[in-house]
């Protein structure tokens, strides 16, 4: 029988939690946890997210900051915000809210973020201390897929994961952390040019699905019982993942909807880096 990994539900209880923390630290006297944010450019899609962070943030007690920049925003002008926020002792952490318009190079932008304040965790220092499995701020949609999977219990030791999309935000980091103790998977990331790709999936007990394709896995990749996370989310006339829901479902024990499944654990997962940060940052145990 199908169950879901219901990322709204987990999202709020969670976020319960970290708002009855903020609480806690503030009747001591401290100052709430500030998460910033920065954007250039209006797409629409990066315009919806940011507004959600904000509001999660204010739901938690936190202090948010938006920082709204021009489409015709210079990257040294940019860079100015980010080296700003990265002295401020009263910000914990910041985003830079990707895709940037065509002529700021992203690469560069993300270097230039402190990796004491990467809540993101995009940085290649973060991304080197994850694979070191040393301390460090997880990717926020890798985290929530990995929260997820702790939170309803999911099986993963010795369990064949495959991973398809192998980008630096979500199919690398989410194939490492679920090869790594505590998850113990067996991973396969594929991609485009994956030969057999169909055979390979239908071998997943869990299949994580972050390709950016619309309904791109149907139901002849996906084996009787699997696990099937969707990443993806297309909005058009109605919103869509990777998955093409109507034919796997059927097979699957359990799986994320789209939307409410991924998502709203993304923003969980910045709330939690940017806790985590504050505390470092007052020395809070």
């Amino acid at each position: 029988m199908l169950q879901l990994l219901d990322g709204k539900a987990l999202s709020l209880q969670i976020k319960e939690e970290i708002a009855n923390e903020v609480r806690q630290l503030t009747a001591q006297g401290h100052r709430p946890p500030h998460l910033a944010a920065v954007i250039v450019g209006n797409d629409g899609a990066s315009q919806t997210y940011v507004a959600n962070k904000e509001k999660s943030s204010h739901e938690v007690g936190f202090t948010s900051s938006v920082y709204r920049m021009p489409e015709h925003t210079t990257e040294n002008e940019l860079l100015e915000v980010i080296n700003f926020l990265n002295s401020d002792p009263e910000v914990d952490g910041f985003i830079v809210q990707l895709p940037l318009p065509k002529h700021i190079n992203e690469q560069k932008i993300i270097n230039t973020i402190s990796p004491d304040k990467d809540v993101d965790g995009f940085t290649p220092i973060n991304i080197g201390r994850m694979v070191l499995s040393e301390d460090a701020f997880i990717p926020a949609t890798p985290m929530g897929i990995c929260t997820l999977l702790k939170r309803y219990g999911i099986e993963t030791s010795g369990k064949h994961c495959v991973v398809i999309g192998r980008s630096n935000i979500v199919g690398t980091p989410i194939a490492n952390l679920l090869s790594r103790k505590g998850f113990d998977c067996t991973v396969t990331i594929c991609h485009s040019r994956t030969t057999n790709l169909p055979e390979i999936t239908r071998q997943a007990d869990i299949l994580i699905v972050a390709i950016g394709k619309p309904e791109f896995v149907t139901a002849d990749m996906v084996k009787e019982g699997a696990v099937v996370i969707d990443v993806g989310i297309h909005r058009g006339y109605r919103i869509i993942g990777d998955v093409k829901h109507s034919e796997v479902d059927r097979l699957c024990s359990w799986t994320t909807p789209v939307p409410g499944g991924v998502g709203p654990l993304t923003i969980v997962s910045l709330l939690e880096n940017t806790m985590k940060s504050y505390k470092k940052n007052l020395q809070i145990k």
